[in-house]
């Protein structure tokens, strides 16, 4: 049984979306008598402010400085995003709770709602992911995809920017033309509300794309729900949720994770917060992920469910540009999921993923980070 009334001090990004999720853990754990404290700090990717992780040259940059704080004795624990974090980490650390997780699927988000059929040719698609890049280039490879920067609120911005821009501008216009006329006059005005009332109406991020300067005008952008959800814009958008099993996720998309010392805490923290399913499925997806040593810089995507006494899992390995691919689907023993991981990765490899990661790695300068 855990202790009522443990303290517990946690590590925690202060970007909006890590702060959203931190606080879904703060939350839990204050259901089961923790008195839980959220402890803002920067990353090394936070230091490089709307940057390509790639451009950082190493992975985990947004992950170990709040590991160190936890590993020094200043925090008591750290909260992360699972898919950023590295598959090799220190001895001391341990993840103590993987919580219940959310949905792993990526999703397609356009400023219409459309599908990714339904995309016309040559249409721009953004994003800050290898993996999606490669599968896109895969299912579509008409399509021009771009690097999309920024956290989630700032995607979402870019991608309405334009189309916001030119209805404003469009209503304005029609706002001047209406006060040239008279009324007796055959003009009739296309809008049932005034450029004031109009802007009154729209959300506030809808607003803050109004005033950002469009570099590349994106046609959709894919991100993953779960962050869309906890960013609190999944109401905001349009957007069409991709086949996972076609654009299998990445490893622990949609999951956090609790990493503390090895210690009575770490126990403590298991028994009020792990979801044993979620760690189950998880650790499949990762475990393969360390064994084919993809890192966060190879186009590898994961999906582990369990279905009675098996884990279904289901595997995608590309080359960066989406022609070459290795995939399987495989059912693993829930009570041997660990060694059943394991061999899947051999499979994988056996069938030509080690070339397509060894090329990945050859040609990346660091890893991705999904949003």
């Amino acid at each position: 049984m855990s202790r009522r009334g443990t303290e517990i001090r946690l590590a925690t990004r202060g970007s909006d979306l890590a702060m959203r999720q931190a606080g879904e853990v703060k939350a839990a754990l204050e259901d089961r008598r923790f008195e839980a404290e959220l402890v803002e700090v920067e990353t090394t990717g936070d230091q490089l402010d709307d940057a390509l992780i790639t451009e950082l040259g190493k992975t985990g940059a947004f992950v170990r400085s709040l590991d160190r704080k936890v590993l020094d004795g200043e925090l008591d624990g750290a909260i992360h995003s699972m898919k950023d974090m590295p598959t090799e980490h220190p001895d001391e650390l341990v993840v103590a709770a993987v919580p219940e997780r959310a949905s792993a699927r990526d999703v397609l988000v356009t400023p219409e709602g459309i599908s990714l059929d339904e995309l016309p040719s040559g249409a721009t698609v953004g994003t800050s992911s290898v993996r999606r890049k490669a599968q896109l280039l895969n299912q579509r490879p008409d399509l021009t995809v771009e690097p999309l920067r920024g956290n989630v609120d700032t995607r979402v911005e870019k991608l309405l920017a334009p189309s916001l821009q030119r209805e404003h501008e469009e209503r304005t216009e029609e706002e001047k033309e209406r006060k040239g006329h008279t009324p007796d006059d055959d003009y009739e005005f296309p809008y049932d509300r005034t450029v004031e009332e109009w802007f009154e109406d729209i959300d506030e991020i809808e607003r803050r794309a109004l005033e950002r300067e469009v570099e590349t005008e994106y046609d959709g952008i894919v991100l993953a729900e779960a962050g869309l959800h906890r960013s609190g814009l999944a109401h905001h958008v349009e957007y069409e949720p991709l086949d996972p099993s076609e654009f299998v996720p990445a490893p622990g998309q949609g999951a956090l994770a609790v990493a503390t010392l090895d210690t009575e805490l770490a126990r403590d923290v298991n028994t009020v917060l792990d979801h044993p399913r979620s760690r189950v499925e998880t650790t499949v997806e990762r475990t393969i992920l360390a064994e084919l040593n993809g890192g966060c810089v190879a186009p590898i995507g994961v999906h582990a469910i369990i279905q009675g006494e098996n884990v279904h899992v289901e595997a995608q390995v590309f080359s960066e540009d989406g022609e070459e691919s290795v995939a399987l689907k495989r059912d693993v023993a829930v009570e041997t999921h660990v060694e059943g991981a394991k061999r899947v990765a051999e499979e994988l490899a056996d069938r030509g993923a080690r070339e397509l990661v060894a090329a990945a790695r050859g040609d990346a300068t660091g890893g991705t980070r999904e949003a």
